[in-house]
C-alpha cells in the first residue's frame, strides 16, 4: 500500500509539473498542486462513472447497481411480472432504471462542481488514503448537496419515462396502494423520487470508487492519460 501510494504521489506530482505552465498560460488561477491534481483525477473518474451509467440500460443490466421498488417491495419480483402482465405497471422498474440512467446523462456538472472544492490539504489526505479515499471524501463531505441536485434531476427523469404516469395508474386505493400497505412503504410520487435518488446515488458512488481504485492500481498510466487529456 505504501509504495501504490508512493508510485501515486509520483504520478501526481508528474501532472503537477507538466501541467503547471499551461495551466499558468491559461488562468492565473490554475495554480499546478496536488489538490488540484486530485479534482483532476477524482474528475476523470466521475465523469467516467457517470457515462458508464448514462448509457442506455446500463442501471438495468448491472444487478449490482440496479434500481428497484421501495424497500420491501424490491423482492416482489414475481407480483411485479403479474402486473406487468397485465398491463397495470407496463415494467415500472425498468422506467425506474431508465430514469436513473437519464439522470447520470446530466449529473457531470453537479459532481464536478463538489469535485472543485478539494484543497491541497484534502488531497493529501485523499493520496494517503484507501483504494477509494477520494470517493468517500466526495460522499462523506458532499453527498448530501449532491443528493438534493441529483433529487431534482432523478424527478424530471421519472416524468420523461413515464414512471409518474404508471404510479399514478396505479391509485393509493388501488395495487400500487395495496401493495405500498402491505410493504409499509411510500408509494407517493415523493416516495418514488427519494427511493430512485439514494438508489441512484449508491450506484454513482460504486462506479466513482471503482474508477478511483483502477488509477490507483496503475498512477503513473492515469497520470499520463490525465497529461495526455490536458495537453
Amino acid at each position: 500500500m505504501a509504495l501504490r501510494n508512493l508510485a501515486m504521489a509520483i504520478g501526481l506530482g508528474i501532472a503537477m509539473v507538466a501541467t503547471g505552465p499551461i495551466a499558468e498560460a491559461q488562468s492565473r488561477k490554475s495554480s499546478p498542486s496536488l489538490g488540484g491534481s486530485m479534482r483532476g483525477l477524482l474528475g476523470n473518474a466521475s465523469d467516467s462513472a457517470l457515462d458508464q451509467l448514462g448509457q442506455p440500460g446500463a442501471f438495468y443490466a448491472d444487478e449490482a447497481v440496479r434500481i428497484l421498488l421501495p424497500g420491501p417491495l424490491q423482492k416482489a419480483t414475481k407480483l411485479l411480472r403479474l402486473t406487468d402482465r397485465a398491463g397495470i405497471t407496463n415494467n415500472l422498474v425498468k422506467s425506474l432504471n431508465d430514469a436513473a440512467g437519464l439522470a447520470a446523462q446530466e449529473a457531470k456538472p453537479v459532481f464536478r462542481s463538489a469535485i472543485d472544492s478539494i484543497t491541497l490539504a484534502d488531497g493529501v489526505g485523499i493520496v494517503a488514503g484507501g483504494d477509494t479515499a477520494g470517493t468517500q471524501y466526495l460522499r462523506r463531505t458532499s453527498g448530501e448537496v449532491l443528493r438534493q441536485k441529483m433529487r431534482l434531476l432523478v424527478s424530471n427523469a421519472l416524468g420523461r419515462t413515464g414512471a409518474f404516469k404508471q404510479l399514478d395508474s396505479l391509485g393509493t386505493s388501488g395495487t400500487g396502494g395495496v401493495l405500498g400497505a402491505l410493504a409499509g412503504v411510500d408509494l407517493s410520487r415523493d416516495g418514488l423520487i427519494d427511493s430512485v435518488t439514494d438508489q441512484a446515488m449508491s450506484g454513482i458512488f460504486t462506479y466513482i470508487g471503482r474508477e478511483e481504485s483502477n488509477f490507483r492500481k496503475n498512477p503513473l498510466k492515469s497520470g499520463k492519460k490525465l497529461l495526455d487529456r490536458v495537453m
